[in-house]
């Protein structure tokens, strides 16, 4: 008999695996009671479920360039200028468009803030 640092025993592990069975295959809850469900995306919830947010891509207002801005870099990363931000967002694995479009940004500036760089971001690109 194999002891790990499995929390369920084989047993609760099966038991689990059949309950699933029906999601997995259907590809929906298959639960009657609507409360064992998980809640649906709200309208104003991040668009996690689009991809990665870019600047000039559909739906990349200020407010999602921003918010994903502020996810990766924090506050300790302020105030910097774009080559410096850039490498932060390469070292935190961010995606190549939005890596790319900060190095893009002018090298002379210096943002204090994520909302100063998320502006000069959705300016470039031409959004308002």
């Amino acid at each position: 008999m194999q002891r790990g640092s499995d929390r369920l025993s084989r047993h609760r592990d099966d038991e689990m695996k059949h309950e699933l069975q029906g999601l997995l295959r259907s590809g929906h809850p298959t639960r009657t009671e609507e409360w064992h469900d998980p809640e649906p995306t709200a309208d104003d919830d991040p668009q996690v479920w689009g991809g990665p947010v870019t600047p000039g891509s559909d739906g990349a207002s200020l407010e999602t360039v921003r918010l994903e801005l502020a996810r990766l870099l924090g506050r300790s990363s302020f105030p910097a200028a774009p080559g410096e931000l850039a490498r932060v967002l390469r070292r935190k694995n961010a995606p190549d468009p939005l890596t790319e479009a900060v190095e893009g940004l002018p090298r002379k500036e210096n943002y204090a803030t994520v909302q100063e760089l998320a502006r000069a971001l959705t300016r470039t690109e031409g959004t308002p």
